[in-house]
């Protein structure tokens, strides 16, 4: 078995809130994390070079030989078959930027995994290389990771059918994994597969258009309308109507509302009749709030929805502006429209917020966690805390008579 080394370098800071509590190749988009893909396609067992506060939890390994990643790239055909290839001391480069590289046990210790000047190296010019740059890179290369996962997954294997009852459009991939209950549910595949994982539930009346991942365990409610390409992640509840979202796991939204050109962390929870935008009505580019430069940055992008961060909730009728920004452990309720960008530890809804306390936090996460058979680990708790500490220049209410006032005034200014 090969061992895998994926480290995370500035493009962290590009995609937080979702690195916040997760090194970068733990974001899943597709059917698996990043991780999951490159052990996968590597054959291998992969740990991690990460931030500091997060490396006891996530902690490297080293051997004899190791496979040197960019734990924001995503592994293709073409580029395994490079790395394959590559001998020990050898290194890849994209426009400068260290992908992959070969290190025995000496070379790992002398270098830095960004300083590459003792390497062989060689730029992957003519070779496609898929990567997260940004957070809307996440849904934005959904459909391709979604396809590449399915293949993987289900390569020599064969689907448990589907029930009579329910309705087949197209002749394109359906791979139903053992335990999986689909009952009077519409699934068309004829632009593209859709996988139901182990265990997981697709209820009465659901539509369902790929490409489509349900995470194991994981809820599609009655009458859910979802069109692809959209991943839920394991032990995860959908309803009302999704496009394009990537969910990474164990988070709800169960009810009526929209949710499009999105992406929401773990242990999230959106209330009834949740909608975000993700069209503005001139139809221009989104700017997104970045925490690399404190101000919102243009995206490129025509249509982008609600980035949440985990442990994020969002009470009935909540409703978010195209290319909102929401930190980690953020309580947000109200129904008039919210700021673009709510720093974490938030609590409250429009302009009237105050710091969630993170003991009250804590107690909700662990009331939502129990439901779900898991527990709140006391590694996790700290690791929030250091969260609740680094993010506190992003809440310049505290300790500030009409901060919060200001604040959202300031931000409103800057879209």
């Amino acid at each position: 078995m090969k061992n895998i080394i994926l480290f995370d370098n500035e493009i962290r800071d590009l995609l937080l809130p979702f690195t916040f509590i997760r090194p970068v190749c733990l974001i899943r988009l597709g059917a698996l994390t990043i991780k999951e893909k490159w052990e996968r396609w590597l054959k291998g067992n992969a740990s991690y070079i990460t931030q500091d506060y997060l490396s006891e939890k996530y902690d490297i390994t080293i051997s004899e030989r190791n496979f040197l990643i960019n734990g924001s790239v995503l592994p293709t055909q073409e580029i395994c078959s490079l790395i394959n290839q590559m001998e020990d001391g050898e290194a890849m480069l994209l426009n400068g930027e260290l992908i992959a590289a070969v290190l025995d046990r000496d070379q790992f210790n002398r270098l830095m995994y960004d300083d590459v000047e003792e390497l062989t190296s060689f730029e992957a010019k003519d070779t496609p290389i898929l990567k997260l740059n940004h957070i809307w890179d996440i849904f934005r290369l959904n459909d391709a990771a979604i396809r590449s996962d399915i293949e993987l997954l289900t390569q020599g294997r064969k689907s448990q059918p589907a029930p009579p009852s329910n309705t087949i459009i197209g002749q394109g991939l359906i791979f139903i994994e053992n335990g999986a209950k689909l009952e009077g549910a519409t699934l068309n595949a004829s632009q593209g597969p859709i996988y139901i994982g182990k265990n997981a539930e697709v209820m009465e009346g659901a539509l369902i258009r790929g490409p489509f991942v349900l995470g194991e365990n994981s809820v599609v409610k009655m009458g859910a309308k979802i069109y692809g390409p959209t991943s839920i992640g394991p032990d995860s509840v959908v309803g009302g109507e999704v496009k394009n979202v990537v969910i990474l796991g164990n988070s709800n939204k169960g009810h009526e509302g929209y949710l499009g050109n999105s992406v929401i962390g773990e242990w999230c929870n959106l209330g009834a009749d949740t909608n975000s935008s993700n069209l503005k009505n001139n139809w221009g580019e989104v700017k997104i709030w970045s925490y690399n430069t404190g101000t919102f940055e243009p995206s490129g992008q025509t249509k982008a929805g609600l980035f949440m961060g985990d442990y994020s909730m969002a009470g009935i009728n909540s409703m978010f502006n195209t290319g909102t920004v929401v930190g980690v452990c953020c309580n947000i309720f109200g129904g008039d429209f919210l700021p673009k960008f709510i720093p974490s530890f938030s609590w409250g809804g429009k302009d009237n917020f105050s710091t969630y306390i993170p003991e009250k936090a804590y107690e909700a996460i662990e009331r939502m966690m129990n439901a779900k058979g898991q527990t709140f680990e006391p590694q996790d708790r700290l690791l929030l805390l250091k969260i609740f500490e680094e993010t506190a220049q992003f809440r310049p209410w505290e300790n500030k008579e009409d901060g919060p006032r200001k604040f959202f005034k300031l931000f409103e200014a800057r879209q």
